[in-house]
């Protein structure tokens, strides 16, 4: 064999060796991350309320109240507690007067608005998400107001909602501008307007205590609250009565505002600035969803409970600015 060929044959091993090794490597793969599947998204809450009646106390003063430690005055919530809740450190951050407070109330939005029911709110209320949502018919939400000004809780001029979706009312002597009527004649019609009706969204506002804190008449100031307290516990008892609300509703008893600190200014007679008087406020409640015999020490804002009831009437509130109170809730 020449020397040409011995070059040729030892080229062609080397050839076919490499052609081995690289044909016997196996090609690189790339590891496909495997990524979970997301978890299921929670289980949604089913609450068993049905109906909301929210009462309004209007311009009684915390110290007054459930501030009291013997509850001389509020005897008949006192009891009622071991079917309920308290939140103890709830306030009215905005302004501390009868329209302002409760368009906080229903709406969950602080708004600087006229107390002399010249002026709507700004933002929808829960009364006119829920129609809208729930397609009933105005009968079924009420405010209902020994106040007439408050017939301004019933619209809003934000355009997409103005006179639209709005509750029946029922304020004052006969509407706007005529006045205010005692209320005992306000819970008269509020009794016969659940009896006969059957609302599912009413806010009930009792003037007293406030216009004999206004008036400087203590007495009539104390007796307010005695009467209203009266008052809540025998709407309870009707709706305990009633199969339509029966184990079906919520009853949330608060206020508007309160009234000066005693010693500040002129005490219980006024009240609108941010005093603790004026600021804090009452949140009483009893319906299947809440706990019972229950204090919560948690701050919490007059914002929330638009908030509250929309999160039990299954509703969105885009432009409420407040927040579910979820520790009052059953576990």
């Amino acid at each position: 064999m020449t020397r040409t060929t011995k070059l040729s044959h030892l080229f062609l091993v080397f050839t076919l060796s490499l052609s081995t090794i690289y044909c016997s490597k196996k090609p690189a793969t790339q590891e496909i991350p495997i990524i979970p599947p997301p978890p299921p998204p929670p289980p949604a809450v089913i609450y068993k309320t049905q109906n909301v009646i929210i009462v309004v106390v209007d311009g009684a003063r915390y110290t007054e109240t459930w501030g009291d430690s013997l509850h001389r005055f509020i005897p008949k919530r006192y009891a009622l507690l071991s079917k309920g809740i308290l939140c103890d450190a709830i306030y009215n951050n905005g302004t501390t007067a009868t329209v302002p407070g409760h368009t906080a109330i229903v709406t969950g939005f602080y708004q600087f608005i006229a107390n002399d029911g010249t002026a709507t709110p700004e933002k929808p209320s829960f009364f006119q998400h829920w129609l809208q949502k729930s397609k009933e018919d105005s009968t079924k939400a009420w405010v209902i107001a020994t106040k007439d000004k408050l017939e301004v809780l019933s619209d809003c001029v934000h355009p997409d909602w103005k006179g639209k979706f709005r509750p029946s009312t029922d304020c004052g002597v006969n509407g706007p501008g005529t006045g205010y009527r005692n209320d005992n004649v306000t819970f008269d019609h509020a009794k016969n307007i659940l009896s006969t009706i059957h609302p599912k969204l009413v806010l009930i506002n009792f003037k007293q205590p406030d216009a004999a804190g206004h008036a400087a008449d203590s007495a009539a100031y104390l007796k307010g609250i005695v009467d209203t307290d009266n008052y809540i516990a025998l709407l309870w008892q009707q709706l305990q009565a009633d199969n339509f609300y029966k184990d079906k509703t919520t009853l949330i008893v608060t206020n508007d505002h309160g009234r000066h600190t005693a010693g500040h200014l002129s005490g219980y007679i006024t009240h609108g600035d941010t005093c603790d008087g004026c600021k804090h406020i009452e949140l009483f409640a009893m319906g299947p969803d809440f706990k019972t015999n229950y204090v919560s020490t948690s701050n919490h804002d007059q914002v929330d409970i638009a908030a509250t009831v929309a999160a039990l009437l299954k509703i969105d509130m885009p432009f409420s600015n407040g927040k579910v109170i979820s520790d009052i809730f059953k576990n």
